[in-house]
């Protein structure tokens, strides 16, 4: 066995798949593997709530004799995944990072949690967040935050940061985020992963806590787009208990994957990021990726986004009038209970006024129209998700109104299905990221496109180094 702890890395879904079908990996073995990997990173990364390891030799046990026994549910079977802690799993406690729900036990699965346990999945543990998936990395919590694994000086991103991190170091080849104002995007983008925000209502939120109804979406993060594929393919449908899902037939992910990107077109937000200020170093890789979508056969378009100003002052108005409905009483009678930087962003919302949110209503409609109308001429677009690489972990801003609203709300406020995934590396060896967007409810070409993207680009064969971590 290779000195290089890196070389320790779980295979990706679709490698531990076809491995698993062929009879070469054992679903104990695999699981065994994610576990000491997990007890072995957990000092350094902060990665997880609780990591599960007995309820998960349980179902590495019961898979492998499924599996064995000729009973293999599909691709996905006998793999392990972790959980943002926003997700119930029943018999599990669903703190969402807070003392709020410290002693908060599930009595069911979320929908999602209850998908991937169908489909055979193995769930390794609860993985830490920013409190109520808001916030901010804080000390104040009964958890730390977590580190990312390229540099642990430096931020994961937010809000699935324990998500981010697991994935990126290769605990697991799966977790699953939420993504309000881009909370799957911007992990995966300062962690170097892939990370989907779906179309608005195309996975239920069913069973994981709530920030802002309107706004809320439920998504995987991998490490290849492949793996995202295959996620979408369980993770997909419709859920009547859910208010804000759409009844929309659910697509072959992978039908058309691997059909390249000749033909295709591609619309460049080139503007929105200088207007998004979005770093030199970033700028210059987004270049790089437009450039080669060009030579895979694209047709690269130049287009323009509506003012960055308008989406996010939108994005702020509705998030923070509903996030504060939702916590309201609790804020009021108890909130020494919550961090400060999640308490002082949540109280944002009582100054707010219900025309202020009315009118954000409208103008949502408005911005969603308009990039709706670019649809028209593209087929996906390309922007930027991150202005640059990871901030210094404890340098984040943890002020009430951020100094730099996150470029990801964007697409939570017109609702397309919008991907993170590696395009380069900073001077400074932390990873830049690209994002992809596409029509409502047509996640396929956006992972298509991605796909073509990682195949050319080989930035998937670079993972951070775990013998810098000491481990």
């Amino acid at each position: 066995m290779s000195s290089d702890l890196s070389s320790l890395a779980l295979p990706t879904l679709a490698e531990a798949g076809r491995r698993i079908a062929a009879g070469e990996l054992s679903p104990v073995a695999l699981t065994e593997a994610a576990l000491a990997r997990a007890e072995a990173l957990q000092p350094k990364l902060d990665a997880f709530i609780e990591i599960t390891a007995e309820r998960a030799r349980a179902a590495a046990k019961r898979a492998e004799k499924e599996i064995t026994g000729g009973r293999r549910r599909g691709p996905l079977h006998g793999i392990p995944y972790g959980l943002k802690d926003i997700y119930d799993a029943a018999g599990l406690r669903t703190t969402a990072h807070s003392r709020v729900l410290i002693d908060n036990v599930a009595t069911t699965d979320a929908v999602t949690t209850a998908r991937l346990e169908a489909a055979g999945m193995i769930l390794i543990g609860k993985l830490a967040t920013h409190e109520f998936a808001t916030g901010g990395p804080a000390w104040d919590l009964p958890f730390p935050p977590a580190r990312n694994p390229w540099n642990t000086d430096h931020f994961t991103g937010g809000s699935s940061s324990g998500s981010g991190a697991a994935v990126a170091v290769g605990i697991l080849p799966l977790a699953m985020g939420s993504d309000t104002g881009g909370s799957i995007r911007l992990p995966a983008a300062y962690c170097g992963t892939v990370g989907l925000k779906p179309t608005y209502g195309r996975v239920s939120r069913r069973g994981v806590a709530p920030l802002c109804y309107s706004l809320d979406t439920t998504g995987p993060l991998t490490w290849t787009v492949e793996d995202t594929a295959l996620a979408m393919q369980a993770l997909a449908g419709h859920d009547p208990l859910d208010p804000g899902s759409a009844d929309v037939p659910v697509q072959d992910y992978r039908a058309h994957l691997r059909d390249g990107v000749k033909g295709a077109r591609v619309g460049y937000c080139g503007a929105f990021n200088r207007d998004g200020e979005v770093g030199p170093e970033q700028t210059a890789a987004l270049d790089k990726v437009a450039h080669e979508l060009a030579k895979l056969g694209a047709e690269v378009i130049e287009v323009a986004l509506p003012p960055n100003a308008q989406f996010q002052a939108c994005a702020r108005t509705i998030s923070h009038s509903e996030s504060f409905a939702i916590h309201a009483d609790v804020l009021r009678t108890r909130p020494e209970l919550y961090a400060r930087v999640t308490r002082e962003r949540l109280m944002l919302g009582g100054f707010l006024t219900a025309t202020q949110y009315v009118q954000a209503q409208r103008l949502r409609r408005i911005l969603t129209r308009k990039v709706d109308a670019l649809f028209e001429t593209v087929d996906v677009l390309l922007t930027a998700v991150i202005p640059g690489p990871a901030p210094v972990l404890e340098e984040t801003d943890d002020g009430p109104w951020r100094r730099q609203q996150p470029l990801a709300s964007v697409f939570n406020v017109t609702g397309h299905p919008a991907m993170a995934q590696p395009c380069g590396v900073a001077a400074n060896g932390l990873p830049l990221s690209a994002q992809f967007v596409g029509r409502h409810f047509d996640e396929a070409t956006v992972l298509r496109v991605g796909h073509a993207y990682e195949l050319a680009a080989g930035w998937v064969e670079k993972r951070p180094r775990i013998a810098s971590l000491g481990a």
